[in-house]
C-alpha cells in the first residue's frame, strides 16, 4: 500500500500549500486515485496556474468569432454556412524524450482538439524550435521530430501545409514542437464539452487503454533534469490508422442527433476529460473503471484515470440512440464501451472491482485550483545600435550567400518534403511558395490562409515588442497573399514562470500581443500554454508562437512570392536600417544585441490593408513580407522561387548599404507590379511609404554595388544545410 503524504505529492508535482489544500477540501487523506486527479487537474499544464491572470488581457471577441478560448479549440465564421475551427497546442517535453513518438502524439492530440467539435480537418502546420545544429542531439531529434509529423500527418490523410523552424543554442535540451490544425464545419453544428442530461451514459469510443503517458501532464509542468531522457514511460505512443477511422466514425455519428457534448481525452487522459465535461455542465459524473477498455492486464484505477493512451475520446450520448451510435464505432472497428452516466452530485466517483477508488466534489478541481500572480521582473532594455557604426566586413553579395544558407534561412525543401501537403487535392499556396498557406474549400471559390510565426530572439531581448512582432508578421504574411486576417491561436513556450525575469517575459508578450490584436482586429480564440521549457536550469528563448487563420473570397485571387519577368519591385513600408537583434547582426556580425525593430502598429494596418486591396485587384502581381535577412534576401527568395532575377536600384545615401539592405525594419513588403509609377501615385495619394527597388528578369541578381550572383548560386547556398546536416543521421 503506497503511503499517502506530502512527499508523493510533490513527486506528482504538488507544493505542500496545494497538498494541504487537498486535505482541507477531502477533510481527510486522499487515496492514490484521487491524489493522482488533483496533481493531473492542478498541474501547469491543465491549470493554467501561472498564466490565467496574464491571459485575460488577450482580446478574444469580434463579429466573427462563435466560440473563443475555453471550449476544445477557436471557432470563427468564414461565410458560405462555414466555420473553421482550429488550435495550436504543444508537445515539447515528449519530443525531446522521445523525439517520433513525442511530435507524432502532439499531431494526433490537435487533430482531436479540431474534429471532436465536428470539424473534418483540412490542414496541419508546425512551428519548430531547435538547438545549436552542431550539439550532439540535435540531429536526432530533429530526425524524429519530422518523420513523426510526417508520419502522423501522411497516414491520416491531412495535409501539412505551412511551418517554420528556428535554431538557437537555448533549444539543447528543450525543442519546441508545436502543433496546428484547421478543421471545417456548418457553424451551425458546432459541438461542445459541457456535458448534460443526469442519467445520460458517459461513452468511451477509440482505442484501448494501456500505460503510456501516464503522469505526462504533470512531466509538461516540470523543468528538466539530467536524466530526463529516462522519463520515456511518460511519452505517449499513436496509431494514426486508428486516428483516421476515430475522425470518420466521430463525423458520422456528428451528423445525426445522438451526442449531447464529446471531448477528447489529451492531457491527464480519462481524468481531465471526464473532469471537464462534468465540471462544464454543472453536474456530477460516475466512472465504473471494470468497464474501460484495456490493454493491458492488471492495470489499477490510478493508472486508467492518468494514462494518456492515444486516439480516445468520451462522449455523452442521449440513451435512445446509444445503439445507433455502438453500430458506427463497431463497424470503423473501434471500441465502444459505456463506462459510466451523469448524476446530480457535482462529484466525480470512480469505482473499480467494486470498490470506491476516487470521490471528489468537481467544482473544487477547477474553482479552487491554483492562482497565482507570480512576481515579475522587466527585462532590461536595451541601447539602439548605430548602423554607421557597425562594419560591414562581407559587401552585399558575400553577405547574402551566407545569409541564405544559415540555419534559419535556408531551403526547409528537405522537411517539407517529407510531409504530403497536397493530399485532399485543396492546396493551393505549397510550402515556400507564399508567405502563407492556401487552401481551398470543397466545392467553392473560397479559401483560407494560415501560417505561424515568431521571432524569439526578439522576445529575448524585448518581450513586449518580440510579442507584438510575432503577431503583426502572422497578420501581414496573410495578408500578402491576399487574405483578410481573421483570428490567431497562440502557443506560449516559456521557462520556469517561478523565475521573476522568465514572468517577466510572459507578461511583456502578453501586453505586446494585445495591443498588436486589438490594432489590428485579429482576435486570439484558442491557444496553449508551456511552461517549465528549462533543463538543468537553462531557459529557452521567450517563444510566443503565432498561428494565424485568414479568409479569401476567392483563392484564384491568392498570389505568392515568385517573380515574373518584367516586372517593377515596389518597397511598402519605411526603411531607416535596422539592425538591433537582425539575422545580419547575428550571422555576419557575429553578434547578439540592441533591441528589436520597433513595431508601428497604425503603420502595420494601413499597409497591410493597402497591399491587400491591390492584390485583390490584380495590381500586385507578386507580394513577399519582409522579415529575417531584410530586403536583400526577401528580393532572392523571390528571385530562387521562380528562377527569374532581378536587377536592383541603388539604396537612399543617408542609410549605410549592408543596414538599407539587410535591415529588417517592420511593416514592409516587396510587391510586384506592371507599372510601378503608377502604382506609386495611388500610394502616395493613400499616404502609404512606396519606393522603387528594381525590374525582374534574367537569371542574376544585380546587386546596387555591382555585384552580381545568378540564380542557380544562390539555391546552391540556399539548399545546402539541412541535407549536408541530416545525411549524417
Amino acid at each position: 500500500m503506497t503511503e499517502i503524504n506530502e512527499s508523493l505529492a510533490r513527486s506528482f508535482g504538488l507544493t505542500g500549500e496545494e497538498f494541504e489544500r487537498v486535505l482541507s477540501i477531502m477533510g481527510r487523506t486522499p487515496t492514490l486515485t484521487e491524489l493522482g486527479i488533483f496533481s493531473v487537474m492542478w498541474s501547469e499544464h491543465c491549470s493554467y496556474k501561472s498564466s490565467r491572470v496574464w491571459l485575460k488581457q488577450l482580446p478574444t471577441k469580434r463579429p466573427w468569432v462563435i466560440h473563443g478560448p475555453g471550449e476544445n479549440a477557436g471557432v470563427v465564421d468564414i461565410g458560405d454556412g462555414l466555420a473553421a475551427i482550429f488550435k495550436m497546442e504543444s508537445h515539447n517535453h515528449p519530443s525531446f524524450i522521445e523525439p517520433y513518438q513525442g511530435a507524432a502524439t502532439g499531431v494526433g492530440g490537435i487533430l482531436r482538439d479540431v474534429f471532436t467539435m465536428g470539424a473534418r480537418p483540412i490542414a496541419n502546420l508546425n512551428a519548430l524550435r531547435f538547438g545549436d545544429p552542431n550539439h550532439p542531439k540535435t540531429r536526432r531529434i530533429i530526425d524524429g521530430v519530422v518523420r513523426g509529423i510526417g508520419g502522423y500527418g501522411n497516414c491520416v490523410g491531412v495535409p501539412t501545409v505551412g511551418g517554420e523552424i528556428n535554431f538557437h543554442p537555448s533549444y539543447n535540451g528543450n525543442p519546441l514542437v508545436n502543433a496546428m490544425t484547421v478543421g471545417i464545419a456548418p457553424k451551425d453544428r458546432i459541438f461542445l464539452s459541457a456535458a448534460a442530461g443526469v442519467g445520460n451514459p458517459v461513452v468511451y469510443v477509440g482505442s484501448k487503454t494501456g500505460r503510456d503517458g501516464i503522469h505526462g501532464a504533470t512531466m509538461a509542468s516540470a523543468e528538466f533534469a539530467a536524466d530526463s531522457e529516462e522519463k520515456r514511460p511518460t511519452v505517449q505512443v499513436g496509431d494514426p490508422f486508428t486516428e483516421k477511422l476515430l475522425i470518420e466514425a466521430c463525423l458520422e455519428l456528428m451528423a445525426t442527433d445522438a451526442i449531447v457534448a464529446i471531448q477528447d481525452m489529451g492531457a491527464a487522459g480519462l481524468t481531465s476529460s471526464s473532469v471537464e465535461m462534468a465540471g462544464k455542465g454543472g453536474v456530477g459524473i460516475e466512472i465504473d473503471i471494470d468497464a474501460v477498455p484495456a490493454r493491458e492486464t492488471g492495470m489499477t484505477a490510478y493508472e486508467f484515470m492518468l494514462s494518456e493512451s492515444q486516439e480516445r475520446m468520451l462522449m455523452i450520448i442521449r440513451p435512445d440512440r446509444q445503439d445507433l451510435a455502438r453500430s458506427i464505432f463497431e463497424k470503423w472497428d473501434l471500441d465502444f464501451a459505456v463506462i459510466g452516466r451523469l448524476t446530480d452530485t457535482g462529484r466525480i466517483v470512480v469505482r473499480h472491482q467494486g470498490q470506491v477508488e476516487a470521490d471528489i466534489p468537481l467544482a473544487p478541481l477547477s474553482d479552487q485550483a491554483p492562482l497565482y500572480t507570480r512576481p515579475t521582473v522587466d527585462t532590461p532594455k536595451r541601447e539602439k545600435l548605430n548602423p554607421a557604426r557597425i562594419e560591414d566586413r562581407y559587401g552585399l553579395t558575400r553577405g547574402l550567400e551566407k545569409l541564405i544558407g544559415s540555419p534559419d534561412l535556408a531551403s526547409r525543401a528537405w522537411v517539407w518534403d517529407q510531409y504530403d501537403s497536397t493530399v485532399g487535392g485543396m492546396t493551393v499556396k505549397r510550402p515556400g511558395a507564399a508567405d502563407a498557406a492556401v487552401v481551398k474549400l470543397d466545392g467553392l471559390s473560397r479559401g483560407l490562409a494560415l501560417t505561424t510565426d515568431c521571432t524569439p530572439r526578439y522576445c529575448q531581448a524585448d518581450p513586449e515588442t518580440g510579442g507584438m512582432q510575432a503577431v503583426a508578421e502572422a497578420w501581414r504574411n496573410l495578408t500578402a497573399v491576399g487574405a483578410r486576417p481573421l483570428a490567431l491561436t497562440d502557443n506560449m513556450n516559456f521557462g520556469n514562470p517561478e523565475k521573476p525575469e522568465i514572468m517577466g517575459q510572459f507578461a511583456a508578450a502578453i501586453r505586446g500581443m494585445a495591443a498588436a490584436c486589438e490594432a489590428l482586429d485579429f482576435p486570439v480564440v484558442s491557444g496553449n500554454v508551456s511552461l517549465y521549457n528549462e533543463t538543468e536550469g537553462q531557459a529557452i528563448l521567450p517563444t510566443p508562437a503565432i498561428g494565424g487563420l485568414g479568409v479569401l473570397d476567392d483563392v484564384t485571387k491568392a498570389v505568392g512570392i515568385a517573380l515574373s519577368p518584367w516586372l517593377d519591385l515596389v518597397l511598402i513600408g519605411t526603411t531607416a536600417g535596422w539592425l538591433g537583434q537582425s539575422l545580419w547582426l547575428r550571422e555576419i556580425g557575429g553578434r547578439e544585441d540592441g533591441p528589436p525593430p520597433p513595431v508601428d502598429l497604425a503603420a502595420e494596418r494601413a499597409n497591410g490593408d493597402f497591399v491587400r486591396t491591390h492584390i485583390l485587384n490584380g495590381t500586385i502581381r507578386a507580394c513577399h513580407d519582409i522579415s529575417d535577412g531584410g530586403i536583400l534576401v526577401a528580393v532572392a527568395e523571390m528571385a530562387m522561387a521562380s528562377g527569374v532575377g532581378a536587377r536592383l536600384s541603388a539604396h537612399p545615401p543617408n542609410i549605410p548599404g549592408h543596414a538599407f539592405w539587410f535591415g529588417e525594419d517592420q511593416g514592409r513588403y516587396i510587391v510586384a507590379v506592371p507599372d510601378h509609377a503608377a502604382f506609386i501615385r495611388v500610394a502616395e495619394a493613400a499616404n502609404i511609404p512606396a519606393t522603387r527597388l528594381g525590374t525582374s528578369g534574367g537569371q542574376n541578381l544585380t546587386l546596387p554595388d555591382g555585384g552580381t550572383i545568378s540564380i542557380a548560386a544562390l539555391r546552391a547556398a540556399h539548399e545546402r544545410f539541412f541535407p549536408a546536416l541530416m545525411d549524417t543521421v
